[in-house]
């Protein structure tokens, strides 16, 4: 089922007496989300993902903006009238029934021409345990299951309807590392089994990425960015989806470019404040002189900010990236050094790179090359990304 959301728009009143300025929780929302497809809506707290479900399930009344399943406008339509299946944070299970009872019982509230039959009902909900392989399962209470299991039980209970569109807020957070692991995996191929489009809401980049056709990512409200992960990860809009997305996070300079070079300073150009900069500081020094880092053609003269990769630095002696070396992490095949810089935004600079690469930890600095497909520039002021041909 093709979901189209049409400048969905959602505006709760202010809860501060004093002030009347209302808060916009979904702005503008524009999207057609492709039949038999796994949505990942992804952001911080509070940046309208959980709104835009809720408003999608029916549970929510938009403030403007339309929303159809196929060709069916379904913004008035009440949420049991839907087709949706909507699986919670909390799980939500009846603690007094068994499995099987909680699988079942959306399919006792049918009427008229759905209603079945209670041979009907139980062969439904055995169906949908052994698609979450929890048939074994059914007699129990869901006291007697790990969180896993009580999850997969509020999965049976949204999938017996055979829903249009599923849609699930949050629904691995309240597991631990490895069963998270497990279940998304296990969403996945539930999803991809029955084909019935869905939309995942996660704050958790790493879930989105691994399981989503798509990924849109949020911010206060407004869609930053759509695409699929990988796209999204290698090509990020702004600043924003760039920091938000990576594991471990992009390194953020403070830099400015002049005639087509990149060079990296914690001022702007002619190194504002590197007066201050101690001489016998290598790294310092060559920031207050004003290393050129990397070409970038066809970006104009301006400061900005300047997103790396970990996996964007090559070490080289006589590479033009230099920084003070803090310590090297052994992770197996990789290596991760970690680094300090003076235009640094974060608080270390850390670099992925291959366990072939023999590092001098006795060293006090370190010398890399940059990708240039792995480094991002983004305008100061604005933070969106500016474009420089990748030679």
């Amino acid at each position: 089922m093709k979901v189209v959301l049409q400048n969905l728009t959602k505006i709760f009143p202010s809860r501060n007496k004093k002030s009347d300025e209302e808060v916009v929780a979904v702005n503008d929302f524009t999207f057609e989300i492709p039949d038999g497809k796994l949505i990942g809506l992804l952001g911080p707290s509070g940046c309208g993902k959980s709104t835009t479900l809720y408003m999608i399930s029916g549970l929510q009344k938009p403030s403007s903006g339309k929303i159809f399943f196929g060709d069916d406008d379904v913004t008035e339509l009440a949420p049991e009238n839907r087709g949706v299946g909507l699986v919670f944070q909390n799980y939500a299970l009846y603690p007094h029934m068994t499995v099987k009872q909680n699988i079942m019982f959306p399919l006792e509230n049918l009427k008229g021409a759905d209603k079945l039959t209670k041979e009907q009902m139980i062969a439904r909900a055995y169906e949908a345990a052994k698609l979450v392989q929890i048939d074994e399962l059914m007699d129990r209470k869901p006291s007697e299951l790990s969180g896993g299991q009580q999850q997969r039980v509020a999965i049976a209970r949204a999938l017996v309807k055979v829903p249009r569109v599923l849609l699930l807020d949050e629904p691995l957070s309240n597991l631990d590392a490895r069963l998270r692991l497990q279940t998304r995996e296990e969403i996945k191929r539930i999803q991809q089994k029955t084909g019935v489009t869905t939309i995942f809401v996660t704050h958790d980049q790493e879930e989105a990425m691994s399981i989503s056709d798509l990924i849109v990512v949020m911010k206060l409200g407004v869609v930053q960015q759509i695409g699929k992960p990988q796209d999204v990860y290698d090509d990020p809009a702004n600043l924003f989806v760039a920091k938000f997305l990576g594991t471990p996070p992009i390194n953020v300079f403070k830099g400015y470019v002049e005639k087509g070079k990149l060079y990296l300073n914690s001022g702007a150009p002619a190194a504002k404040g590197a007066e201050n900069m101690p001489e016998d500081d290598s790294i310092a020094q060559s920031v207050k002189e004003g290393v050129c880092v990397l070409d970038v053609p066809g970006i104009d003269d301006r400061e900005v900010y300047v997103g790396i990769r970990p996996e964007g630095f090559v070490p080289n002696p006589r590479g033009r990236f230099k920084a003070n070396l803090v310590n090297v992490e052994v992770m197996g095949r990789d290596v991760s050094v970690v680094c300090t810089h003076e235009a640094s935004q974060n608080a270390t600079v850390r670099a992925i790179v291959d366990a072939d690469n023999k590092i001098n930890e006795d060293r006090d600095s370190i010398a890399f090359s940059l990708k240039p497909h792995k480094v991002f520039i983004f305008d100061a002021e604005t933070e969106e990304r500016l474009r420089f041909e990748v030679k």
